[in-house]
């Protein structure tokens, strides 16, 4: 059986990093250099459907081979777990598409019923949720990747908590400076 941590946890990493770089590119209600709009979130929601199926299919692929070599059952989990927040802000930014498609539809009416606000308020809420979602479901991928193989700085303090920890390679620099080797004086000639 093969040892397959390092490399399961640098996957669920890996995709970690790829939902935050969707949360990253969110548009944001009322920012003047990026107006929200149709392409801006479509282009979002096609992020992050791809890396929804990215997550279906490390589930597939992962399930298979835990199946064969029954190594794999911790990178299943965090990567399942992954999905529901995932199809939540995928919900949420579904919200936000509904929402401008039926304001551009209605071609931008103002009737001064505060229509245009409660639209502006809907969206930012449901961009808000799309935030919150994506957060949680990078976490959840890079506390699933920390429970596979821990970081450099988990297993180094682990370490120095050992009993059998090997002493440092370097000794500790003296505050005091050498002294001067005998039979030489501090003056030159």
């Amino acid at each position: 059986m093969t040892d397959t941590s390092s490399s399961d946890a640098l996957a669920l990493r890996a995709t970690a990093s790829g939902f935050d770089l969707v949360r990253g590119k969110l548009p944001v209600v009322g920012d003047p250099d990026h107006p929200l709009d149709n392409v801006a979130v479509a282009l979002q929601l096609s992020n992050l459907g791809a890396l929804l199926t990215e997550l279906a299919d490390e589930v597939l692929h992962r399930s298979v081979e835990q199946r064969r070599e029954g190594h794999t059952a911790p990178a299943v989990m965090g990567f399942a777990v992954a999905v529901q927040p995932a199809c939540q802000a995928a919900s949420a930014l579904g919200a936000v598409a509904l929402r401008l498609s039926a304001r551009d539809q209605a071609g931008h009416l103002d009737d001064g019923t505060g229509a245009d606000e409660y639209d502006q308020l809907v969206m930012g809420n449901a961009l808000g949720m799309a935030d919150k979602a994506l957060r949680e479901t990078s976490e959840g991928l890079r506390a699933a990747a920390e429970t596979i193989s821990p970081s450099s700085a988990r297993v180094d303090a682990a370490r120095s908590r050992s009993t059998t920890a090997a002493p440092s390679p370097t000794p500790p620099a003296s505050a005091v400076p050498p002294a001067a080797p005998p039979g030489r004086t501090g003056r030159g000639r």
